[in-house]
């Protein structure tokens, strides 16, 4: 018996496996700074938490709309229009079960087997699986901006072809952190509409800003928002990863048909976490707005020490909570086979017990990204064993 073709398509998640070694690690006792985990070392909000305890009391567990509860669904129709200035119903929003399956929904609603997806680079390690698993092509994008990696109409222009039928596009960008100022959304959203591509914009970091606004193609106008469909979740700025919130904003057309599709997939997300979901966006904007303040001194720190590394250099981040740094100059220091960053990522954990994430992941096999989720303490003595480690090299 043979397994189907699609798993050998498809790669292992990178930053999945490295969090694994390095939680494995951690239960034999060893002291690992873990730089690899893209979550929040924060705690869910505690009226959130509340919620959960009077979902259970009040019995809701039973099914309900595929679409997700409407008073979430509403909460995040408000948070749109208070936070971004963005006009949806109810019925333009689906819950689904964390971004990664909205991504995956909107594909699915959109994109037909063989079309091409543009992927600028860097891009999230599981873009180009999703893609794939969805039947569609990923077309990788590499900028020919190296500064600050911004994909701009002159690189999209390089990749496009009669098959092209969306960008994915990624503000604030996970993994460099990397934020597009209003004029270049603007001019990236206005080509997508000269080529009628669907625009897929991946929002999940969007209250991590720490220079510059918000901003979404959305913004731009009616005729690009109906072109636009919205990936945004609970996970990064409520810490509710394990909870599985994400949800789309789309037009009616695209919503219904990516209802449909979840409907045969998974249903509805959890009622507990949904119940949560919508008291953290109507009652707990206060407590989650405090974080951005702790993730904005993290990343003046970790850039503080990140500059004492010799032959380092780094993506100046702009949102997220991630820096990608570039190792390039140690490559001839590292024995490897097919990927630089995979074997410095490995043997940086084994000898200096640090996991970061290999750049290969996203595209840029120079680099490693590190997320500054950790305390200062672990901060600073993470870039201490990385300096130890290059070092010794």
């Amino acid at each position: 018996m043979k397994l189907a073709e699609r798993t050998s398509q498809v790669q292992p998640s990178f930053t999945i496996g490295i969090n694994a070694k390095a939680n494995d690690m951690r239960e034999q006792g060893i002291k690992v700074i873990n730089f690899s985990a893209g979550e929040p070392d924060f705690t869910v909000p505690e009226k959130a938490k509340r919620a959960a305890v009077w979902a259970l009391d009040e019995n809701k567990t039973k099914y309900d709309k595929v679409s997700g509860l409407i008073v979430l669904r509403n909460a995040v129709a408000k948070k749109l229009k208070e936070e971004n200035n963005l006009d949806y119903s109810a019925e333009e929003i689906i819950i689904s079960n964390g971004a990664k399956q909205a991504i995956m929904n909107a594909i699915l609603a959109t994109v037909n087997t063989g079309d091409e997806i543009l992927v600028p680079v860097p891009y999230w390690t599981s873009y180009p699986e999703i893609i794939r698993l969805c039947g569609a092509i990923p077309v990788i994008v590499r900028p020919e901006d190296k500064v600050d990696y911004k994909v701009t109409v002159e690189d999209l222009e390089m990749y496009i072809t009669p098959k092209t039928k969306m960008l994915l596009f990624n503000n604030p960008s996970n993994p460099s952190g990397t934020i597009y100022e209003k004029e270049e959304i603007e001019k990236i959203a206005r080509y997508c509409q000269e080529k009628d591509l669907w625009i897929l914009s991946d929002e999940i970091y969007e209250r991590f800003f720490f220079e510059g606004e918000y901003f979404s193609p959305a913004n731009v106008g009616e005729e690009i928002r109906e072109r636009t469909i919205i990936i945004n979740g609970m996970s990064k700025s409520a810490a509710m990863t394990g909870l599985r919130i994400g949800y789309t904003a789309s037009n009616v057309e695209v919503a219904e048909a990516i209802s449909k599709m979840q409907g045969h997939l998974t249903s509805h997300p959890a009622l507990v976490s949904q119940y949560m979901a919508e008291v953290a966006l109507n009652e707990c904007r206060e407590e989650i707005a405090s974080q951005l303040s702790v993730y904005k001194k993290r990343r003046g720190l970790v850039l503080q020490e990140l500059d004492k590394l010799k032959d380092v250099t780094y993506l100046k981040p702009s949102g997220a909570f991630y820096v990608m740094i570039n190792f390039g100059a140690y490559k001839d220091r590292i024995k490897f086979d097919k990927s630089f960053s995979l074997a410095f990522a490995d043997k940086l954990l084994e000898e200096a017990k640090v996991a970061v994430v290999p750049g290969i992941a996203f595209g840029l096999d120079d680099f490693a990204r590190i997320a500054y989720t950790v305390s200062e303490e672990d901060l600073i003595e993470g870039v201490k064993r990385i300096n130890d480690f290059l070092s010794a090299l």
